[in-house]
C-alpha cells in the first residue's frame, strides 16, 4: 500500500483516490476521439482514514468550491495526450492544493508609520490643498 506525501507529516494512502476516465476535449488527433484520456480524481475527504478532522476541516476551508456536497474533492486534468501523464497530472495537483491548504499563513507583525512617512503624508495633503485652493474662482464682494 503506497501512500503519498502531501507534507513531511502528512501522507494520503493511494488506495483513497478513485480516478474516471471520459474522452477528452484537448489535443490528440484521431486518438482524441477514440481514447478516454481525460482523467477525474476523486478523494473521498469525508471518509478518508489517512487525516485527522482538523486536517479535513482545513481543507474543507481551503477548497470549498471544489468539494461537492457528498465530501468528494473531484479533479479533472485533460492536458496531456495520454491517460497515465493525466493521472500522474491530477495526483501531482492534489499534493499542490493540499499542501497549500496545510501551509500556516506567516502571522502579521504590526508595524507603526515611521515619523518621516507621516510627515510627508501630510506635506502631501496640505500641497494638493493648496493646488486646489489655487483653482478656486475669487469672489470679489463688488458684485
Amino acid at each position: 500500500m503506497a501512500v503519498i506525501e502531501i507534507t513531511p507529516e502528512v501522507g494520503i494512502s493511494e488506495h483513497e483516490l478513485t480516478f474516471s476516465f471520459e474522452r477528452s476535449p484537448g489535443p490528440g488527433g484521431q486518438n482524441v476521439n477514440k481514447v478516454n484520456t481525460r482523467v477525474t480524481l476523486h478523494f473521498d475527504l469525508a471518509r478518508s482514514t489517512s487525516l485527522s478532522n482538523q486536517q479535513k476541516g482545513r481543507i474543507r476551508n481551503a477548497l470549498p468550491s471544489r468539494i461537492g456536497q457528498d465530501g468528494v474533492l473531484r479533479i479533472v486534468s485533460s492536458k496531456e495526450r495520454t491517460q497515465l501523464a493525466n493521472r500522474r497530472a491530477a495526483v501531482n495537483r492534489l499534493i499542490e492544493l493540499l499542501a497549500e491548504a496545510f501551509r500556516q499563513p506567516k502571522p502579521r507583525i504590526k508595524t507603526r508609520p515611521s515619523a518621516s512617512s507621516q510627515r510627508k503624508r501630510v506635506e502631501a495633503k496640505v500641497h494638493r490643498g493648496t493646488i486646489k485652493r489655487g483653482r478656486r474662482a475669487e469672489v470679489s464682494s463688488e458684485e
